[in-house]
């Protein structure tokens, strides 16, 4: 895992590779095209690049009536305003009717860093996790946001796919088989469960090490798609180890962590620890610092994986 690249720059790139093969695949920014990378492909494909100006709301409504006429829309910006801002259009306008809109903003959680509390969204997942339909999607890697991008636009129906502006380390390559609703087992374990998303899967893999390193067994399961959530795999580790971590770049409040602790209370009920942001906002700072302010480094995942096994 020593290269690192941004999930924001496979969009762009996977963007140029969709509108090659696909004439009604169609772009739309708000004005951040340079930041969301998704100004390569207003250079290629300039007249199906639609720049909405600062304005997340209108951009969703267009993005609705393009997606009537056939078309695949795929809709930028940051993930605070795309998810936020634009709340009542996602649900009412794309989610409501079912139409084909992906929306794709980058940018996510705390990691922004020095744009602070009000441009860092830790509440994305939650909102868009819980509106009918939409399928919710967070990668790893940028290998693994590449082919959910080329995924999302074979599903019929809105999909959200949150995208990051820090870098990550590579933990798939190219030769990848992305599955919408599949969680991978990207390390085996008795002991304690880790299940992470996002920038945390890389983490939990480190925390996994140094856990070994004590003598204790961690399993590292890779959850990229929070909804439709992989049940089976997700119980079937439970009943492994009995007892489980859940980490996430995002409030524990409505993300993965509730996902999976509301689906172990109802089938398999085990002691859960949520690794997330605690119920606060977010603050300016470097991404690393903020990772370490707020309890999401691979240290945390490790205390926290210790913490339970007295329980």
């Amino acid at each position: 895992m020593s290269e690192k690249r941004a999930t924001r720059e496979a969009y762009g790139e996977t963007l140029i590779e969709l509108g090659r093969a696909n004439p009604n695949i169609v772009v739309l920014e708000a004005d951040l095209a340079k930041s969301t990378t998704t100004i390569k492909f207003k250079k290629e494909f300039p007249d199906r690049f639609f720049d909405c100006g600062v304005a997340e709301q209108n951009m969703m409504a267009m993005a609705a009536g393009l997606a009537t006429t056939g078309k695949i829309c795929f809709t930028g910006s940051f993930a605070m305003f795309a998810t936020g801002r634009a709340f009542e259009q996602v649900r009412n306008t794309i989610a409501y009717p079912s139409l084909n809109v992906k929306i794709c903003p980058t940018h996510a959680g705390i990691t922004v860093g020095a744009d602070g509390g009000s441009h860092q969204t830790i509440e994305d997942i939650a909102l868009m996790r819980v509106i009918p339909g939409m399928t919710v999607i967070v990668p790893a890697d940028y290998y693994e946001a590449k082919k959910a991008i080329a995924k999302a636009a074979e599903i019929d129906g809105p999909v959200y796919v949150r995208l990051g502006r820090a870098t990550l380390p590579m933990i798939f390559d190219e030769d990848y088989d992305f599955v919408p609703g599949k969680a991978i087992v990207l390390k085996q374990g008795t002991d304690v469960t880790i299940f992470a998303t996002g920038i945390m899967v890389s983490s939990s893999l480190v925390a996994a090490e140094n856990l070994a390193k004590a003598g204790i067994s961690a399993e590292v399961i890779n959850i990229s798609t929070i909804k439709p959530l992989d049940d089976n795999a997700i119980i079937e580790s439970a009943v492994k180890t009995g007892r489980v971590v859940v980490a996430e770049e995002h409030s524990i409040i409505g993300g993965l962590g509730s996902a999976v602790a509301e689906l172990l209370c109802e089938k398999h009920p085990v002691p859960v620890a949520r690794v997330g942001i605690k119920d606060v906002f977010g603050r300016s700072g470097e991404p690393a610092e903020l990772l370490k302010y707020y309890g999401l480094t691979d240290e945390d995942i490790s205390q926290a994986a210790k913490g339970l096994l007295g329980k």
